[in-house]
């Protein structure tokens, strides 16, 4: 069986494209080639990677990305995760890919104390799994 691909695509590929790419690749790596990209790369978040291992996925040698055209045009599902990826992706000449968004808020950008911006990350996170969950469930 020839696993479909799926691409995340996030503004920076720091924080919640690496939470989705780990979760699937945990969760349906067997199903999925998983990749993850940005509009920019602004490098792995330290905060991404913790609550990630807090939940037993290590996405520390991940890489943070930016978009492939190539791989863009062969993938089966894009999936944007903030506003701004879904507003101002690449053109893309693959008319039979699957495109969604699923808007999630920039764990990043939490102001606040050490303790407030980890909970955030983790209910970032937690979502992410949910909606990774229900992908694989659908059997997209």
């Amino acid at each position: 069986m020839e696993k479909k691909l799926i691409y995340f695509l996030c503004t920076g590929n720091s924080c919640r494209s690496q939470m989705a790419d780990g979760f699937m690749k945990e969760l349906g790596g067997e199903f999925y080639e998983v990749k993850s990209a940005g509009l920019e790369a602004h490098g792995l978040n330290p905060r991404a990677v913790q609550v990630m291992k807090e939940a037993s996925i290590d996405i520390s040698s991940n890489t943070s990305d930016v978009i492939n055209p190539d791989i863009l045009n062969r993938a089966d599902y894009i999936v944007t995760l903030c506003g701004h990826a879904d507003e101002h992706c690449p053109v893309i000449s693959n008319t039979n890919v699957v495109k969604w968004h699923w808007g999630f808020e920039d764990p990043a950008k939490t102001i606040g104390t050490e303790e407030e911006i980890m909970a955030h990350f983790r209910i970032v996170r937690d979502a992410i799994k949910t909606r990774i969950k229900k992908f694989i469930e659908e059997g997209q």
